[in-house]
């Protein structure tokens, strides 16, 4: 039975009292601080991985060449921005999906209009890329682009973007019937320095031409203006033209791999920078696109009665050399009323180019601008006519000359017809043809069967002639020649004799000497008498003094 408290001895009690202390506030054991040290260190940690942990992105490719989760890189301006976490093949077994992590700093990158593409060695017709893969291996590049979309599924290019996203410049269109020796990539030429380059092209919706898209990179761009000309520059351009052999070309890669080339035409007038994506014919050739286009075009028709092969449309029509026009057709027509088949050739004259041509002072409108058809009317009386003419012997070419010919028949404009006829005259090679043609009728008139027997008959009296100048010739040799050698005997006799007469030490010759120095003797004696008898002609009478 217990003993309460109260009746226990004070002194003999062996337990000690216990006081009353109050209990201590958040009171915590030391033990506990270093699991929650290392709970802040590793919720420190985890927010900043979470907070430095950029997007993930998936990024579709046709296959995975060179890929590889947990190595390959994503890069841009050759900075890793990423990692190829994994890669899968899409449901459809038609691609692959390459799942990406990327950088924090990548979050902005990844736009609407960002492209992604595989680097790998790639071989084109003007370029070599990729090498330094061949040794770090394959790894995704990136384009950045500048909409403001945010995106985080691509599909990836299968080959690297022509132009860079963030390069100053500009992009143009050009329209063209068919592409030709073009590709992504190839050079646009400005006065043959290179300025630009293609960077896509599609056919048309109706499949009859092709639209081409050309970046010009900057400060190039401004040269592409309003009034500019677009045409191939690939391989080499010939021509043969009535100035002779003409070879064009831009340079040594266009002719290798083909290129565009742009320029405006000398004689306009420097136009303003054209805006971004204007389009622009394409042409086939630099004398195509630079050919000046007038404003103002006067059409007239001709017919010529000589051949058409060799005249084009796009040949040229001049004035004496200076080119005022070209041909706009050749075509064919039945005339009801005559009944016979022609040949009209429609024309297009520029009244403009005659201004251009005119000395300085000169009045600004032509008088073809003022007054055609009084001018017209005017020449044609003093005989202006059209005529074809041979621009090259080699190719046949034909081209319209315009010029004055007195002696061509009259003729007169009707203004009520159109297009309005101008009068022709025929061209040299038809005179030539012509005269020709007179020349063999005229042959055909000789008698050559008659004067062929005529010349058979003389031909036999003359062999029956020479025949018997033959025998006669015989007859000669055989009775005239041994008289002729008897007489030349005793002549060659006779020159003998007078030869040995007339010898230095014949006797006739001593003779001869001696008496000639006689009569030289006598000579002086009488020449000194005269002397004597000119001095003294007293003597005469008187005798000679001293006597």
């Amino acid at each position: 039975m217990p003993v309460s408290e109260d009746k226990l001895p004070q002194a003999a009690s062996p337990i000690p009292e216990a006081l009353n202390v109050p209990k201590r506030r958040w009171a915590v054991n030391i033990v506990w601080l270093i699991p929650l040290v290392a709970a802040l260190v590793g919720g420190w940690v985890a927010i900043h991985y979470l907070m430095q942990r950029g997007p993930t992105v998936t990024i579709e490719f046709a296959n995975a060449d060179g890929l590889e989760a947990g190595k390959t890189k994503l890069r841009y301006k050759e900075v890793d921005i990423g990692t190829v976490s994994a890669i899968a093949i899409a449901k459809d077994r038609s691609h692959v999906i390459v799942t990406a992590k990327m950088a924090k700093q990548a979050e902005d990158l990844l736009v609407a209009d960002t492209k992604f593409w595989v680097v790998r060695p790639r071989v084109t017709l003007n370029s070599i890329s990729g090498l330094g893969t061949l040794l770090s291996g394959a790894y995704i590049g990136l384009d950045a682009g500048k909409s403001e979309e945010e995106k985080w599924d691509f599909k990836g290019l299968e080959t690297p973007p022509p132009i860079p996203s963030d390069l100053p410049g500009r992009r143009f269109k050009l329209h063209a019937d068919d592409i030709g020796s073009l590709y992504v990539g190839a050079p646009v030429y400005y006065r043959r320095v290179e300025v630009g380059s293609i960077t896509a092209y599609k056919l048309d919706e109706n499949g009859k031409g092709i639209t081409l898209e050309v970046f010009v990179n900057a400060p190039h761009d401004r040269l592409v203006t309003t009034n500019a000309r677009f045409w191939h520059a690939s391989g080499i351009d010939v021509s043969i033209e009535s100035s002779g052999v003409k070879l064009n070309t831009e340079s040594l890669t266009s002719i290798i791999v083909g290129g565009i080339s742009f320029q405006a035409p000398e004689e306009t007038a420097a136009g303003d920078p054209a805006l971004a994506d204007t389009m622009f014919p394409l042409y086939d050739n630099k004398a195509s696109a630079l050919k000046l286009i007038s404003r103002e075009v006067h059409s007239y028709v001709l017919y010529f009665d000589e051949s058409l092969r060799g005249l084009a449309p796009g040949a040229q029509v001049d004035f004496r050399g200076i080119p005022l026009g070209e041909v706009k057709s050749v075509s064919i027509e039945y005339d009801r009323e005559d009944k016979v088949v022609r040949f009209p050739v429609e024309i297009d004259i520029y009244p403009e180019r005659m201004r251009a041509r005119y000395r300085p002072g000169a009045p600004e409108m032509s008088a073809m601008e003022r007054n055609p058809q009084q001018l017209l009317d005017r020449m044609v009386a003093r005989g202006f006519r059209a005529q074809l003419k041979s621009a090259n012997l080699l190719t046949g070419q034909l081209y319209v000359a315009l010029d004055f010919f007195p002696k061509a028949p009259k003729a007169k404009i009707d203004w009520n017809k159109q297009p309005v006829e101008l009068p022709t005259a025929p061209g040299a090679l038809e005179d030539i043809q012509q005269t020709l043609g007179n020349i063999a009728g005229k042959l055909e008139k000789v008698p050559f069967d008659t004067i062929g027997n005529d010349l058979s008959r003389a031909l036999k009296t003359l062999d029956t002639t020479l025949k018997s100048a033959n025998s006669t010739l015989k007859q000669v040799d055989s009775s005239v020649v041994p008289e002729l050698r008897g007489t030349l005997e005793s002549a060659r006799k006779a020159l003998g004799n007078a030869e040995r007469t007339l010898a230095s030490d014949a006797p006739v010759q001593s003779d001869l000497r001696d008496t000639l120095t006689e009569v030289s003797r006598a000579a002086r004696t009488l020449q000194d008498l005269a002397d004597y008898l000119s001095r003294h002609p007293e003597s005469l009478i008187r005798g000679k003094k001293g006597d």
